[in-house]
């Protein structure tokens, strides 16, 4: 009597297109918080002396709707994470050699040959990020306001050029992934809407980053 063999089925998320998919949707949530943490950084500026600053940490420190959204942020991050680090070590196990990797790399753009790299220098980033600021503020007390915190940061020009470089590689990131996002989605339905996300996504990548990357020149360039 033959007997079949049954084959372990593999779930949707842990197929390419699933973990594609993933990453998709978690990139657009993290690109509208980027959105949303700009405006925020931004009344830096204000000249007020980080009064309406230290307003806007202090409501989203202790608002419980800003808690919960927190979690779904910090899981946004972790599977966005999770799934880039995965086609990180598949691409480096498969990476073809001499000139058929050249061959591969003539049909990317500078942006898509990049994500490696600029998301590597993101999440370290984001590691200092977390531990100068959220976890700094949050967890371990500190006499400081968040504004003082920040200017102080940012009056170091290692810190702040740090900063700036980070910014840029997130402009090369956000270049390649917000019209990849969609495409992943099957979003782009026609030559009109294809030209309309890459102007959006020109715009966004050139933007948001220039945003975040004028705030420690700001504070940097007042210390002469």
């Amino acid at each position: 009597m033959s007997s079949v063999q049954t084959l372990p089925k593999v779930g949707w998320l842990h197929t390419t297109v699933g973990r594609k998919v993933v990453m998709a949707l978690t990139g657009l949530f993290l690109m509208s918080f980027l959105v949303v943490h700009l405006a925020g950084n931004l009344l830096l500026l204000r000249g007020d002396g980080g009064a309406a600053f230290n307003a806007y940490a202090e409501f989203m420190s202790t608002n419980p709707f800003i808690r919960v959204l927190e979690i779904l942020l910090f899981a946004g991050f972790v599977l966005h994470i999770y799934q880039g680090l995965y086609f990180i070590l598949r691409e480096k196990k498969s990476r073809p050699i001499g000139y058929a990797r050249n061959a591969a790399h003539a049909n990317t753009t500078l942006f898509a040959r990049t994500m490696r790299i600029s998301a590597l220098v993101i999440l370290l980033f984001l590691v200092v990020h977390l531990r100068h600021f959220f976890i700094e503020h949050r967890f371990l007390g500190t006499s400081l306001t968040m504004y003082d915190s920040c200017k102080l940061a940012f009056e170091n020009p290692y810190y702040a050029l740090f900063y700036v470089v980070s910014s840029v590689l997130l402009a090369f990131h956000l270049a390649h992934g917000f019209y990849s996002s969609f495409q992943t989605l099957g979003l782009v339905l026609n030559r009109r809407l294809e030209r309309l996300i890459k102007l959006a996504g020109a715009a966004f990548a050139f933007l948001v980053p220039l945003g975040f990357a004028v705030i420690p020149l700001y504070f940097w360039i007042r210390t002469f």
